[in-house]
């Protein structure tokens, strides 16, 4: 099978999934369940995948593509000394981030599921811990971004930073797709946003 083709039928076996699972559930998506979606033949999947828990990471993987790492704004215009407001950085970076949130509903319910699913299986509770190792380290490069965009520093050590972060993001997506309370998510994302700009401070000269 040419490289290219392997690689597209990896995509579509990884598209498949994706749409099994958020129809059917995770524990739903089966091997036969997901290339029978994908319109491959059974022998495609142990061709592009050595296990399913590969497949599960590619899932995550692409998943999180679309809302991470989100979009850090520049703000509003640079102010006098020519550099950007951080509030309106950081602010404008949390809004966009949420947006790409609330877009996806469904495909966020479902790296809910997958964890509990691989928690629940120890032959795949390494992807869970891979999962949340790459969203803290993506939310950490999040942060630094702002960090240049504002030109500041933060005065809290990054790794704990967005472990903390990513935590409030984490359980305030779970409490929403709970509830869909635009008001009450909106109001803690401006305490989270507010959290962020008092831990940040001047990089300086």
């Amino acid at each position: 099978m040419p490289r290219r083709s392997a690689e597209e039928s990896r995509e579509n076996l990884v598209d498949a999934a994706i749409r099994v699972m958020v129809r059917d559930g995770v524990a739903a998506a089966s091997t036969r369940a997901i290339v029978a979606e994908a319109g491959l033949p059974l022998g495609a999947f142990h061709y592009c995948f050595r296990s399913k828990a590969e497949l599960l990471h590619s899932v995550i993987e692409t998943i999180m593509a679309k809302t991470l790492p989100p979009t850090v704004t520049d703000g509003a215009a640079p102010e006098g000394d020519g550099r950007r407001d951080p509030a309106a950085v950081i602010g404008g970076s949390i809004d966009a981030y949420w947006r790409r949130i609330q877009a996806e509903p469904d495909e966020q319910m479902v790296t809910y599921e997958l964890t509990q699913y691989a928690l629940r299986h120890p032959e795949l509770a390494d992807v869970a811990r891979a999962q949340y190792r790459q969203y803290r380290d993506v939310f950490r490069e999040y942060l630094e971004t702002i960090a240049t965009v504002a030109d500041v520093r933060w005065n809290v050590d990054v790794a704990v930073l967005a472990r903390y972060g990513f935590g409030v993001m984490d359980g305030l997506t779970l409490n929403w797709l709970i509830d869909r309370d635009d008001a009450q998510a909106r109001a803690a994302l401006d305490e989270f946003a507010g959290y962020l700009i008092a831990a940040a401070e001047p990089r300086g000269d």
